[in-house]
């Protein structure tokens, strides 16, 4: 089978596409033929070695997929061959075929394509965990999103809406801004032109937001942690901007606000029901017209490494889908 492979820790433009021999599923596994998956920037982390999960070389990157069910191994009964699923593979994706354990395989809503399944997978899925265990987000609270453009700041835009929050989406580009407020933000604020503190706390009548979801770090995280009300929460995604903040704890002290990290793939393992409970309430919006991933662009196998830096350098508006098998 056909796989993109990283035989080195480095540029992506190290790794290729190869010819590779799939395995067979063991006890509590599912082979998958994958039709689509799709990028995350952990996948580029990955492959550069400066992800906490360091996969034994060579390996396939690619962390989740939407396709079909091959083969199922002993204690596999929630799914059969032939089944529409998504799968979140930590590793893999981005070949014809991969492994799974079984508790991370579900099926897909019905009338859903792979591509929106392989873009709806983790991005979604660490939203929805973010909000509902980490922020405790309630109805009509603010939210502030920051790289709201982004594939997780697309999908926490459409899950905090979802949730009954009302939704400021922050991103450095007014054509970005743009898409946010077509997937539902109620207000947005160019961080890029204005300043990110002022303009939120004048958003808010000098409240400020209740909750932060916050994949870019860098800068923005201080000045958005400044700007949440009395009791807010800053939900820690991820460091897209390249720079991991400090934050002055008096800030912390001074407004009761709580600095909460959100590590999806962990609380999933923990908690495989809620997972299972949040995928159900997941496919109930999509089925309900709520929820919608926004693909930036649906690429090749080869085309990987030209999209990673397209990712990095914070040029993609939603998702990039790889499409690997035909749909």
């Amino acid at each position: 089978m056909k796989a993109f492979v990283c035989t080195e820790f480095g540029p992506a433009d190290n790794c290729n596409v190869q010819e590779i021999d799939p395995r067979s599923p063991d006890k509590d596994q599912v082979l998958i033929e994958v039709k689509s998956a799709s990028l995350n920037f952990p996948d580029a982390l990955m492959i550069e070695g400066r992800y906490q999960v360091k996969p034994p070389l060579p390996f396939s990157p690619g962390m989740d997929l939407a396709g079909i069910v091959r083969q199922v191994g002993e204690g596999v009964t929630h799914v059969a061959a032939g089944d529409r699923v998504i799968a979140f593979s930590g590793v893999g994706a981005f070949a014809e075929m991969c492994l799974a354990t079984k508790d991370k395989v579900v099926p897909m809503p019905a009338d859903m394509s792979f591509e929106a399944a392989a873009a709806y997978g983790i991005t979604y899925a660490t939203a929805i965990h973010g909000f509902r265990e980490c922020g405790r987000l309630q109805p009509h609270e603010t939210v502030l999103v920051l790289g709201a453009a982004g594939g997780v700041g697309i999908a926490a835009i459409e899950v905090a809406k979802a949730m009954g929050a009302r939704v400021i989406a922050a991103a450095a580009t007014d054509d970005k801004l743009a898409l946010c407020r077509k997937m539902g933000a109620d207000m947005t604020i160019n961080y890029s032109t204005e300043d990110l503190r002022a303009r939120t706390m004048e958003l808010t009548g000098g409240k400020g937001a209740d909750v932060v979801f916050d994949p870019v770090g860098g800068d923005y995280t201080m000045n958005a942690f400044r700007a949440t009300a009395w009791g807010g929460r800053l939900l820690v995604v991820g460091f897209a901007a390249g720079d991991i903040p400090k934050i002055p704890l008096n800030y912390a002290l001074l407004s009761e606000r709580a600095i909460v990290g959100v590590f999806w793939g962990a609380w999933a393992a923990r908690d495989p029901e809620g997972q299972h409970r949040n995928m159900e309430t997941m496919a109930r919006w999509f089925a309900e017209g709520k929820i919608n991933p926004v693909i930036d662009s649906t690429i090749s196998l080869a085309q990987i490494p030209e999209a990673i830096k397209r990712l990095t350098s914070r040029q993609v508006k939603g998702k990039v889908v790889v499409r690997i098998g035909e749909n």
